[in-house]
């Protein structure tokens, strides 16, 4: 069933920029407004009542049109509902990624919606909400901004990358003195720069259009990721675990990059930062 469609169908069909002309709005006018806002693991990780009616709205649009599926969300896993990736088909979905810059009104702010079979990640849709860029990518028919298609960056020195990360919800002494431990080394191993912008998903779509090198993150969960993840591995990019090894979707812990030699030596100055995994929570 879904092999016969096409990836800009269905992003049309499931995000907020999409044919529905009121869903194109409600994030974008959500940012001018008051907000209700919550925590959740932490006094850094926030939710609102926008984050709930958008993943609500993805839902049910998409489960008008595929009815067995299964859906794995950030805000029903954050009620309670098991993250558990089965051989079914199943939808990815962080309806706002950027809640912190969202509820700042900080206009770095993205839907993610991935989708796989069998374990393996087939599509993946970024929506861009305040700027309305589009990211695409579908195994084995490359990754789109806009129609554009995206290229990674072929840079294999540190020494001359821009890499990008974020810092995860856990503020207390022991985590930061490694996150900042972590930046610390780049910056010693003399990278050009390192950037936090506050949505791990737009970060790794710039990674995706060449306009940053590698990306790195402990603390970001499966639907951070699983769309952004085919989108740079048809850009032409790599993503793997902070081991080395292969990403492990669950694992709350990723390095992506343009090039397999970027990649390994972004995880190998690393020090792990422990999370947990999304399907064990």
């Amino acid at each position: 069933q879904i092999d016969s469609l096409e990836c800009d169908d269905l992003a049309a069909r499931s995000t907020p920029g999409g044919e529905s002309q009121p869903k194109t709005w409600i994030i974008r006018k959500a940012l001018t407004e008051e907000k209700r806002v919550s925590t959740k693991t932490s006094a850094a990780d926030l939710v609102t009542e926008t984050d709930h009616l958008v993943e609500d709205l993805i839902i049910s649009e998409l489960r008008k049109r595929f009815p067995s599926h299964r859906f794995i969300a950030e805000e029903a896993a954050a009620s309670g509902a098991k993250c558990v990736l089965t051989h079914s088909p199943t939808w990815i979905i962080d309806p706002i990624d950027g809640t912190c810059n969202f509820v700042h009104r900080f206009p770095t702010v993205a839907v993610s919606i991935g989708f796989a079979v069998h374990q393996e990640l087939e599509f993946g849709v970024i929506y861009h909400c305040t700027e309305e860029r589009l990211y695409t990518g579908r195994r084995g028919r490359g990754a789109f901004c806009n129609g554009q298609r995206l290229r990674v960056s072929g840079e294999t020195d540190l020494s001359k990358a821009l890499v990008l990360t974020e810092i995860g919800p856990k503020r207390d002494p022991a985590t930061l003195k490694l996150f900042l431990s972590n930046m610390e080394r780049l910056l010693h191993a003399k990278a050009h720069g390192v950037r936090v912008i506050g949505s791990s998903t737009l970060a790794l779509c710039h990674l995706a259009s060449g306009a940053a090198d590698a990306y790195y993150q402990f603390g970001l969960h499966c639907w951070d990721l699983a769309a952004a993840t085919v989108i740079i591995r048809e850009a032409g990019g790599i993503v793997i675990d902070t081991s080395g090894g292969p990403l492990d979707l669950m694992s709350c812990r990723v390095v992506a990059a343009g090039t397999r030699e970027m990649a390994m030596l972004i995880a190998q100055a690393l020090q792990t930062i422990n999370y947990g995994r999304d399907d064990e929570k």
